[in-house]
């Protein structure tokens, strides 16, 4: 599966399998969780609900993340880059230092 890219370089290849699986469960928690807020704001809730409620959606956003970066780490990091940041290479360990950061 292509898709994932650092500011600059090209998009890489992710684990596929259990990993996969298990980032895009979370991702459909965290969809089904704003919908949640968005029909507690709508709907008139209190601060308290909305706020609570969104604090579970970026919760679930964060590991979702967290999950794709020590998914997709071995593999980029096994994976030489290419000379000047070209397709086919992995991400060096800055980029991966600064997608994790990205996070923080």
């Amino acid at each position: 599966m292509k898709g994932v890219s650092v500011e600059g370089s090209a998009p890489q290849d992710l684990p596929q399998s259990v990993e996969l699986r298990r980032l895009a469960n979370r991702l459909k928690r965290a969809h089904g969780q704003l919908k949640a807020v968005i029909d507690a704001v709508e709907s008139g809730a209190n601060c308290r609900a909305v706020i609570t409620q969104l604090a579970a959606v970026r919760g679930a956003l964060d590991k979702a993340g967290f999950e794709l970066i020590s998914a997709a780490m071995s593999e980029c990091a096994s994976t030489p880059a290419a000379p000047g940041g070209g397709e086919g290479g992995g991400l060096t360990m800055e980029e991966l230092r600064r997608l994790f950061l990205t996070l923080a």
